[in-house]
């Protein structure tokens, strides 16, 4: 699938999923570091279903399943910087995810006006 968004979210997953690996390492509780993994590698294959959707409704709630994710890996991802548990770049992850989030937000409202 070529699309911006989806390639987006992959980044964003791979990047989560490689700062995982580094995490766990550090030997700390991975609970938080665990949940922003599911939120974060969540994102993409809800976009990927929604691609393949039934409907244009069944499109836009996958989409907003997403968005609901980014959400909640931005959370996550916040936590994580506050803790100081790790010395990490957040910020680059952080930024690639609010930009994710309006990506999401902008292909909800142009799916919803072309009904």
């Amino acid at each position: 699938m070529e699309s911006p968004l989806f390639e987006k979210s992959l980044d964003f997953a791979s990047q989560v999923v490689l700062f995982y690996e580094v995490f766990s390492k550090s030997k700390k509780d991975t609970a938080i570091a665990k949940q922003l993994l599911r939120s974060a590698t969540s994102i993409g294959a809800n976009i990927n279903e929604a691609v393949y959707g039934n409907s244009k409704a069944d499109f836009i709630a996958k989409l907003h399943i997403s968005l609901k994710e980014t959400g909640e890996s931005i959370y996550w991802l916040t936590l994580l910087k506050r803790t100081k548990l790790i010395d990490y770049d957040f910020d680059r992850l952080l930024s690639l995810a609010e930009e994710i989030k309006r990506m999401l937000i902008s292909s909800i409202n142009t799916a919803k006006n072309n009904k």
